[in-house]
């Protein structure tokens, strides 16, 4: 998430034509992109977009990368009746559009998410990772949803100021990138610290040199071909840490 004194500069990256493989399910009062794995499977995993929405196709593929690792993936629109960021938006006018989308107020559709994924999936061991708006929820199911099994949080954080944001419920992998505007790293050290100081689940911090907000899911390792082990490395740690705690 943005710091209060510099609002997000995320750009769109390197937006993928990608059209996906699951489809669109009404959830609830919201709508979500499902995919499902080959094989039956009771493990999912909640994807938790960043501020370009549900529909952005960087972070379907994500989800289909889920699938094809055996879980069933859910990505479900967390600004129902709202407009997503978008590109060409003023990025001034970013903190009035926050508003009413934070991070930390997304209890109704996480409930409905995982009341489908119960009911309708037959999920019995759930998920949960999320980008840079997506990452700072992640951080927040992480600390209120015990039933939540394991979470991977991409460059995002809940400060101190929002949360007692060091006592995790859930064992949570932290991806950073080293030259992030949006999180500098002293962030990221208060952070490490406090969890080495009051968590009691696993969790794991890990900063990526030479990386910069929005690496692992907005940048294209075909026409980023210096930045392609660092991409490939953290989506493996992603795949890793959920096979290991799910």
């Amino acid at each position: 998430m943005a710091n209060q004194a510099n609002p997000c500069p995320c750009d769109i990256g390197d937006r993928m034509e990608y059209g996906g493989l699951g489809q669109e399910v009404q959830i609830d009062h919201t709508k979500g992109y499902v995919v499902r794995p080959s094989a039956a499977s009771d493990k999912a995993v909640i994807v938790i977009h960043d501020i370009f929405g549900w529909q952005l196709p960087n972070t379907r593929y994500m989800a289909d990368m889920l699938a094809a690792n055996g879980y069933i993936a859910v990505c479900p629109d967390f600004y129902p009746g709202k407009e997503s960021w978008k590109s060409s938006d003023d990025w001034n006018k970013f903190e009035e559009w926050l508003a009413d989308k934070k991070p930390t107020n997304i209890n109704k559709e996480v409930d409905a998410t995982l009341g489908y994924l119960k009911e309708q999936c037959g999920a019995k061991h759930i998920g949960v990772i999320g980008f840079c708006w997506g990452g700072a929820a992640t951080h927040y199911l992480a600390l209120h949803y015990p039933e939540i099994k394991a979470g991977v949080s991409f460059y995002g954080i809940l400060r101190n100021t929002e949360d007692n944001f060091a006592v995790l419920k859930s064992p949570t992998l932290f991806i950073f990138a080293e030259n992030d505007n949006v999180i500098p790293l002293d962030q990221v050290n208060v952070l490490d610290a406090e969890l080495k100081d009051k968590c009691k689940v696993g969790y794991q911090v890990k900063v990526f040199p030479g990386q910069t907000h929005g690496f692992v899911h907005r940048k294209r390792e075909d026409i980023n071909p210096q930045d392609k082990p660092s991409i490939q490395e953290a989506r493996t740690d992603m795949i890793n840490w959920l096979n290991k705690y799910m």
